[in-house]
């Protein structure tokens, strides 16, 4: 019996990446992402700024073990990515 090579994931076929809609999950997930880490930490910050500071590396520290052992899966790689992307412009807008 004859077996087809291994792919990157082991399912015994591999697949072209989708980039274009890979591309398109992690710019809707940045800006959903963004969003709501600039509306949760601006509404934090009229209690206290250090408190949507602290929040807001605390909520990362916890997530980020997780999505570091999801960034090699299939789908969930586009949604990790727009995550970062997400946060990273969140922070910047909180700060501008």
């Amino acid at each position: 019996m004859s077996y087809p090579p291994d792919g990157p994931y082991g399912y015994g076929y591999s697949e072209p990446t989708p980039w274009a809609s890979g591309i398109a999950v992690i710019a809707f997930v940045a800006l959903l992402s963004a969003a709501g880490v600039y509306a949760f930490g601006e509404a934090l910050a009229r209690i206290h700024p250090i408190l949507s500071v602290a929040v807001n590396l605390i909520a990362v520290g916890g997530v980020t073990p997780t999505a570091w052992r999801w960034r090699f899966q299939p789908v969930t790689r586009w949604v990790i990515a727009g995550l970062g992307a997400g946060v990273l412009l969140g922070w910047i807008a909180l700060l501008a």
